[in-house]
């Protein structure tokens, strides 16, 4: 029998799997005055995707300030949580959540603005 020679991966997929983290974030518009909540898996490039305008619901309110950022292991997490936020329809609900607190525990460094 011969052998299969191949290249072998220095990391496995299962590893990536586990530490993949999905995000649950809060945004704020100063021009329109308004929140917006949505989830993803990198804050960084979708902050950056919402203040160069790649969003519809969000162009109109360019620069949007990252004011909450919570973390899940898992996407059905998160998407469970933002459509919780979203279904309060409540401003102050949404204040609340970051409100009065120092934000820093927040995983990966994120700037958050108060």
């Amino acid at each position: 029998m011969q052998e299969v020679v191949g290249s072998t991966p220095i990391v496995s997929t299962e590893f990536l799997t586990m530490n993949e983290k999905f995000y649950v974030y809060i945004l704020y518009s100063l021009k329109l005055d308004k929140y917006y909540t949505g989830s993803t898996e990198d804050v960084h490039l979708r902050l950056n995707q919402h203040n160069i305008g790649r969003s519809k619901f969000t162009k109109s309110g360019i620069p949007w300030l990252l004011k909450y950022v919570d973390e899940f292991d898992t996407r059905k997490e998160a998407v469970k949580r933002e459509y919780e936020i979203k279904s309060k329809k409540s401003r102050s609900y949404i204040e609340g959540l970051f409100k009065g607190k120092n934000v820093p525990y927040l995983t990966g460094g994120f700037k958050v603005a108060y």
